[in-house]
């Protein structure tokens, strides 16, 4: 079913089920979001994406990013109480992530270039902001190796139990989802060390560059059905090896 609507004075389509943040995206319409990701269901963590949802004689301030759409409605992105709150919601992760040139950036752009909050007294992860996309993600990727640890001031993204999770493949896909690129990961040529563990690379049998840890190339091939040999090969020698053979054939 396709419900209509308007932001900022634009009429726009989108499929009932979906969420407002992503239909504003695809109309070019720029909301700010820290904690969203199109691949993971949305939480509304970071509270960045604020908008003004007007329905009949009722207004409602609320996250975007996980507010269903419906027919009919007036969403504003950016009408003072937006702004306002918006500015606020900042501050805070100023206080959390101070050192983050994304959120920074955010809240220069709110008009917010000093907090009035004091920083944490109990950071493990300088700069994370608590926005699980990395729990999220590892979640959906089937590994499970992350979750949230603790509660209120205390609360943080950690292993489960503390303890280097058997779990953990290295695939390093949470930092590649933080906003703030708080987690941890050192590359060597051979080997990645991520949240207390190493894994061993496998390295490209034509150039030797590292193409996936080993432990990420086991679980890939058994959970996709790929054949035994499909790592042994870099993506830009294997797309080498395609152009050299797609020559051969025009020649």
């Amino acid at each position: 079913m396709t419900v209509q609507f308007t932001i900022d004075g634009l009429e726009v389509k989108a499929k009932e089920g979906e969420h407002l943040l992503d239909v504003a995206r695809r109309h070019g319409i720029d909301i700010p979001s820290l904690c969203h990701h199109e691949a993971v269901e949305p939480i509304g963590a970071c509270r960045v994406c604020l908008v003004e949802v007007r329905s009949g004689q009722k207004t409602t301030i609320t996250t975007s990013c996980n507010f269903l759409v419906e027919d009919g409605i007036e969403v504003h992105t950016d009408t003072a109480e937006v702004r306002k709150h918006r500015a606020m919601n900042l501050e805070l992760l100023l206080a959390r992530a101070p050192k983050s040139d994304v959120v920074r950036k955010l809240a220069s752009a709110s008009g917010v270039t000093r907090t009035r909050f004091e920083p944490l007294a109990y950071e493990p992860l300088p700069n994370c902001i608590l926005c699980e996309l990395c729990v999220r993600t590892c979640d959906m990727l089937g590994h499970h190796a992350l979750t949230t640890v603790g509660r209120g001031d205390k609360k943080r993204i950690g292993l489960p139990f503390n303890k280097p999770s058997d779990n953990c493949v290295g695939c390093a896909s949470c930092l590649s989802v933080c906003p703030t690129q708080c987690i941890s990961v050192k590359d060597t040529p051979t080997q990645r060390a991520i949240w207390g563990q190493k894994h061993d690379f496998i390295l490209c049998k034509v150039c030797g560059a590292p193409v996936i840890t080993k432990k990420h190339r086991d679980f890939a091939i058994s959970e996709k059905g790929l054949p035994e040999d499909y790592y042994d090969t870099c993506e830009k020698c294997k797309q080498s090896a395609a152009s050299k053979r797609f020559a051969s054939v025009v020649w």
